[in-house]
């Protein structure tokens, strides 16, 4: 691993573990978003606060950074672009700040993806709010968005892109087991619920 790689990671990572819904909770008076509902640092979890505003700006924090990380590295270090995005996510995924419990990836794969593959954000977004709308199941939505990622890149004919979208959509569902353990017994809980 050259240098030009090591910190197009390493800036990757410092930016993804950026925890932005455990900052902005604590900002906004609200105590540890860890103690609220499933304990996930994430704009769902942080919708449980009762502050639809601080979700919001947890998602597009969370995408930021991740574009933000694809982004230095297409203008600084072109050949290590993958490198800078999986940073990112493992940096979300798996934060050293918080003993490496971070959120599920969502809305930052949706931010590496912004800049990588414009298509395939748009086809995520789509996904999301799409099965967010219909059934206002948070995981179901944020999964399949996950998973529209490597099908769309697949689709696209980007075999460069098609491998590393697909180990980040199965990191996502890979976060998500504990929700999927609860889609089977029938007790996820749906957006505006408590828990």
């Amino acid at each position: 691993m050259n240098g030009t790689v090591l910190l197009a990671l390493v800036i990757g990572y410092l930016l993804g573990s950026i925890p932005f819904g455990l900052l902005l909770t604590r900002a906004a008076g609200k105590g540890d978003i860890r103690d609220v509902g499933s304990g996930n640092i994430g704009a769902t979890n942080v919708l449980r606060t009762g502050s639809k505003g601080l979700a919001i700006a947890t998602l597009l924090l969370d995408a930021l950074k991740g574009a933000a990380a694809v982004v230095i590295a297409q203008k600084l270090w072109p050949d290590a672009v993958s490198f800078a995005a999986a940073g990112a996510m493992i940096g979300h995924l798996y934060p050293v700040w918080l003993r490496f419990k971070g959120g599920k990836g969502v809305a930052t794969l949706l931010g590496v993806l912004a800049p990588l593959l414009p298509v395939a954000a748009l086809v995520y977004a789509v996904v999301w709010v799409g099965l967010l709308l219909i059934l206002r199941i948070s995981s179901v939505a944020g999964m399949a968005a996950a998973a529209s990622a490597p099908v769309t890149a697949a689709v696209l004919g980007d075999q460069a892109l098609f491998p590393m979208l697909l180990g980040f959509a199965l990191l996502v569902i890979w976060k998500h087991r504990e929700n999927i353990g609860r889609l089977a017994k029938g007790e996820e809980p749906r957006l505006g619920s408590a828990k």
